[in-house]
Order: structure tokens, then sequence, then C-alpha cells
């Protein structure tokens, strides 16, 4: 388990590092719980804010949450339930009958004050969402817009991560290969932005991570992956990326995620249009991930 990374990278003592978790697939499936249980077993400061149903596709939208006049997703709270309530067993797993947007903003005002404190959370971290964000997508994905409220709104760094495998599934379920595989790279990744000190994105920067499909057979293994920094959008008459690979422009998502091999794309969004950030911030980016990226073959 890549855990064991971050473990290896932050003594004990100083792993207080406080994240504000949420998706748009709703704070009961199972990629969002097997994520969690994942960074938590890392040692660090978890809490679980997310919508109460599946909310994907609805960008940046938000209203305040509502009692349920139905289930839960996955019956995971019965009908009649008040707008915002947590688990019985573990009161950091928390849902909000509303957006993501919304989610991250009641995780952000109403739940770090309770269980960090007068401390703000050091990071926000959204998904893995259930289907890719690549390109135009991430303008609707709901997994982008928590992320992208957690930077515009209360400036903290946010990453957010989707999985091009997968269905909706039960967090009762048993875990499905690409959930263990998507939540270990999640860590990898944050442990390695983590490592590289405050501030731990530039101010206006979020990362949009998208993992590849995953099989027995074919990238079954997460010693097998490799992080490419990428860029949202096709470049036509935008200015030069960052120096990289030999290039002064980098790839996009889809062209990374689509290439064999188990490459995964992190691109460096501006979350003030959600598009791709200037050469100055991915360098940046590559400055504090260049123990992990690796050229696109």
């Amino acid at each position: 388990m890549l855990f064991l990374f971050a473990l290896a990278l932050f003594p004990f003592g100083t792993l207080a590092v406080r994240i504000v978790h949420s998706n748009d697939d709703g704070w009961a499936e199972i990629n969002i719980r097997t994520l969690i249980d994942t960074v938590t077993a890392a040692g660090y400061d978890v809490i679980l804010s997310a919508p109460a149903e599946n909310k994907s596709g609805s960008g940046s939208l938000d209203a305040d949450p509502t009692s349920l006049t139905s289930a839960c997703e996955f019956d995971s709270c019965p009908p009649g339930s008040p707008p915002t309530n947590y688990n019985a067993s573990n009161p950091r797993l928390n849902y909000v009958n509303s957006y993501p947007v919304t989610s991250m903003r009641y995780g952000i005002s109403t739940l770090a004050p309770k269980f960090f404190g007068s401390e703000t959370p050091d990071l926000a971290l959204s998904g893995p969402n259930v289907g890719s964000n690549l390109g135009f997508a991430v303008w609707f994905s709901g997994t982008v817009g928590a992320a992208v409220y957690a930077v515009k709104t209360a400036g903290i760094p946010a990453i957010a991560f989707s999985g091009s495998s997968g269905t909706q599934t039960g967090w009762t379920a048993p875990t499905p290969l690409y959930s263990s595989i998507y939540a270990d790279l999640a860590l990898n990744l944050t442990s390695t932005i983590l490592a590289s000190g405050t501030p731990y994105l530039p101010a206006g920067i979020f990362l949009n991570v998208n993992f590849p499909e995953v099989s027995s057979g074919s990238c079954g293994d997460v010693g097998e992956y490799k992080f490419v920094l990428s860029r949202i959008f096709t470049a036509i008459l935008a200015p030069d990326d960052v120096s990289t690979c030999g290039s002064t422009r980098l790839p996009t998502e889809s062209d990374v995620v689509g290439t064999s091999g188990c490459y995964v794309s992190v691109s460096v969004g501006d979350a003030s249009m959600k598009t791709d950030a200037n050469a100055t911030m991915q360098a940046v980016i590559l400055g504090k991930l260049k123990s992990l990226l690796s050229c696109l073959s």
C-alpha cells in the first residue's frame, strides 16, 4: 500500500494536516469511502462532507440543503432525514442534501470549526469521481466544482481526482480493485504535494487528476502507474507551457489517459475560469512533483 510512502515522508508528530474531502457521486459511494479510509490510515486529519445523493454533472451549483424526501443513496440514510447529518458510528462522515459545492461549503464553514477548532483546512480533496473529467467536462463536473470552490472562496489548495473505471457502487460492497488503486495513487500524489511544503499550491490554482482504466490484466498493480504533467484543453493559440520532456507544450490530459502504459494525467488549473494555468504556475507544480512525474512515451 502506498500509504506507507506517506508515513515515510512525515514523522508521526507532524502528520496533523487537516483535510476536507468531498465529491459529486455521493457520501456513500465506495471511491470516496476508500480514499478517506486510506488517507486517514496514513495519519491525516480528515472530515468527509459530500452530497447525500449522486449529484454528478452539477458543476458549481450551490443551494442550501433540504430535508430528504427519499432515502439517501444506497439507503445510507432513511426518508425524512435532516438536510445534513453524519454517520452514527463516525461523526467525521457527513452528508449534505445538496450539491457538491454546497457540501464543500458546509465542510469548510461548519464541520472544520467543529473538528479543527480555529484552524482552517490545509487541503481540500474531491473524488475520486466515477468516470473521467477531461477537457470540457471539467466545466460541468461537480467533483471539480467542489475543488474550485475551496480554492476561490476559501483560499484552500485543492485537488480533484477522477478515474475511468467503475460504476456507482455502495460503500458496503467489496472494495473493487480500481477503488483501491485510485486511493493509493491519490494518496501518493497528495503526500508528495504536502511534503513539498507550504504553500502547497499557488494561490488560485487547483489540480485536476485523472486515472486511467484499471483491470486485473492491465494496470492492475499500483507500481505500474506513471504521473504525467498535462494540460486540460488543447492549445491552439495559447502561450507556451512550461518546458519539460523536451517540449514547451504539455500533452492534453485526454492524450495522457488514452495512452497505453498506465499513465495518470496531472493538469494545473486556474480556478477563476476552470482553464489551464500559465507556464509560471505549471513550473511551480513541476518543481513540487518532480520526484513523481514522468514523460509520456
